[in-house]
């Protein structure tokens, strides 16, 4: 059963205004006493407007910032963003006490290139975070391809500020270049001081579900290989013995070899997959391998509070990369067949109670006034992620389409919330086009850092929008790609308070009329399997959010100039890309067992290195 959406109130998920802030002054000192934080929100609505500098002052204060990242979270699947039978009381609260965006967009509808542009604050085209051959993701963790060493993350420049920084949980941006052991796209090398967590991404494979991502498709290429040499051996055998083929017992001996290593190869491959992608490492030592689930969530549990009580006299950057809500929807026994979803709301529920204990542990640490939080979603709810009538991926809400899918509003409009008590205005619900490359720009300058100038910064500084300070976000333009190639672009036409959006390219939905590519793991980027429209297609997303209405000449008056205006855009945008080295392309995204990371002899990799939480 998919989660009930208000669609009474659609502007609840879409274009709804800041309130404006009262006229006043900012007092500048951040060092007071507790009983001045009691009366500093007030302070705060009625006298921000008159002040200029409150970012300049704000970011003078350095706070601590903890970053919460869920994993293919439909937008649809929370409470606060309108969903009414999905229990997520933490995660709303956080949107009770902070600011909540309605217009939070991803830079990519999966996870690779999403969260490579949320670091770096760049478009993943720009650093080669993207493929051109389907590769849409980093396919093992023993590929060269990841994160290039000369991109600059935020957690780099705030290190270089003092910052301690941490990463726990996912990473999936790569681990090693030429070797096991040189670790050129691991955290650590990326700005990060510790690091928890899986080097590459939870998979249905990790716990040979059904549902895969590589291992059923892998175990069809060997046996139809097999299959082949198999077949070649026995023409060969019975035309030696017939004297209709003149060759000798070498060939006949060697293809029923291979044969017989291809079939052993496909029984294996599944173990293989479990081994090569499914471990935790801390920094950069193998902890488990491979993982035991039942011990995930207390670990990663138990080494965010490690670290915030480690670090509890700041500053500090910890971004915690949750493995939920991605399949095999791994979840504890507590909160199995608690939820009114199935497996999929089990687990979406138990990730915000996990939130929840973040959130406690920051209490008792004294930590939740000198904290600035930020909770969002890599990309939108898989939609594909479908076995019979029973739905393993996330709802999203009112918003066409989902993971995977290069422009459609659900595969890339995700939550997005800012809590800092008495700093940032409680309840404040702001509708204008922000991004995952924002918080870029906004940590960098909250840690008094710069914002690199020798490269294009896509991401725009949040704050003045989160503080009332300015009324409009400084995207006029956004761009939506798959994989590298650019399927739409939206535009905030602020004159006139409109949000158009141009699809160029669109995936072909599988069966026709349904609204996903059902029968595939992803849409499709490019090929027979996608549409280019000439002329584009055009939506107005402040009053079609849901993208069901294609406007025309006919329909839409200022068509034609809308459209000159867009690809004017796209064409100032891509005068900007410089070629680079595509990571995700074949070259870098083949298994190599000379990169295999591995806790003991390769193949033999096993180990369980750390005690059961407690």
């Amino acid at each position: 059963m998919r989660p009930v959406i208000n669609r009474c109130a659609p502007g609840s998920l879409d274009l709804m205004l800041p309130q404006a802030a009262s006229e006043g002054i900012v007092f500048h000192s951040l060092q007071i006493s507790l009983c001045f934080r009691s009366w500093l929100p007030a302070m705060l609505a009625v006298l921000l407007s008159l002040a200029p500098s409150a970012s300049s002052d704000i970011s003078a204060s350095r706070p601590n910032i903890l970053l919460l990242m869920a994993d293919d979270l439909g937008i649809g699947d929370i409470g606060c963003y309108g969903n009414n039978t999905m229990r997520t009381p933490n995660i709303d609260r956080l949107a009770e006490d902070g600011v909540k965006l309605t217009q939070h967009i991803s830079a990519a509808s999966l996870c690779t290139p999403s969260r490579a542009a949320f670091l770096t604050g760049r478009y993943p085209v720009r650093s080669g975070m993207v493929s051109s051959i389907g590769y849409r993701v980093l396919q093992w963790t023993g590929a060269s391809g990841g994160l290039p060493t000369n991109e600059t993350t935020f957690a780099k420049i705030l290190k270089e500020k003092g910052y301690a920084t941490g990463l726990i949980g996912k990473w999936h941006l790569g681990l090693n270049c030429e070797s096991a052991s040189d670790h050129c796209h691991h955290p650590l090398h990326h700005g990060f001081d510790h690091f928890y967590g899986m080097p590459f991404s939870l998979m249905g494979d990790c716990a040979r579900w059904e549902l895969s991502e590589k291992r059923v498709n892998l175990e069809q290429k060997l046996n139809f290989l097999f299959q082949v040499l198999a077949l070649v051996a026995l023409t060969l055998v019975a035309g030696k013995l017939t004297h209709l083929i003149p060759v000798s017992w070498m060939p006949v001996i060697w293809s029923a070899l291979s044969a017989v290593l291809l079939l052993a190869s496909s029984y294996f491959v599944g173990a293989l997959i479990v081994h090569a992608d499914c471990f935790l490492m801390r920094n950069h030592t193998i902890t488990e391998q491979p993982m035991c689930f039942r011990r995930t969530t207390p670990l990663i549990l138990q080494e965010v509070a490690s670290f915030l009580k480690r670090n509890k006299h700041g500053p500090f950057l910890l971004f915690v990369s949750f493995l939920h809500v991605h399949i095999p929807l791994i979840t504890m026994e507590n909160f199995l067949g608690k939820s009114l979803h199935g497996l999929y709301g089990d687990n979406v529920e138990e990730m915000d109670w996990m939130v929840g204990r973040i959130l406690d542990t920051l209490d008792v640490e004294g930590l939740s006034n000198s904290t600035l939080i930020y909770f969002t979603s890599d990309h939108g709810g898989s939609l594909e992620n479908q076995l019979g009538n029973t739905q393993y991926g996330g709802w999203n809400g009112i918003y066409k389409g989902g993971k995977g899918m290069g422009g459609w509003e659900g595969g890339i409009r995700v939550p997005g919330i800012f809590r800092w008590p008495g700093l940032l205005p409680a309840g404040r619900v702001i509708g204008e086009p922000t991004s995952l490359m924002d918080v870029f720009p906004t940590v960098v300058r909250l840690a008094g850092g710069e914002v690199p100038q020798d490269r294009v910064i896509d991401g725009q500084d949040l704050l003045p929008l989160l503080l009332g300070t300015a009324q409009h976000s400084d995207h006029e333009f956004l761009m939506h790609y798959c994989e590298r190639f650019l399927h739409a672009a939206r535009w905030h036409q602020r004159d006139r308070g409109t949000m158009w959006k141009v699809h160029f390219v669109t995936p072909v939905f599988q069966p026709e009329g349904a609204g996903a590519c059902y029968g595939r793991k992803v849409c499709p980027c490019f090929g027979e399997k996608v549409v280019h429209h000439n002329p584009p297609l055009l939506f107005d997303l402040s009053r079609d959010p849901s993208e069901t209405h294609i406007l025309t000449p006919a329909s839409e008056p200022v068509f034609y100039q809308v459209m000159e205006r867009v690809q004017q855009a796209v064409r100032e945008h891509q005068r900007t890309l410089s070629p680079v080295p595509l990571q995700l392309d074949r070259l870098g995204n083949i298994w190599r067992p000379w990169l295999q990371p591995c806790c003991g002899p390769f193949p033999l990799c096993w180990c369980l290195r750390e005690d059961d939480p407690q």
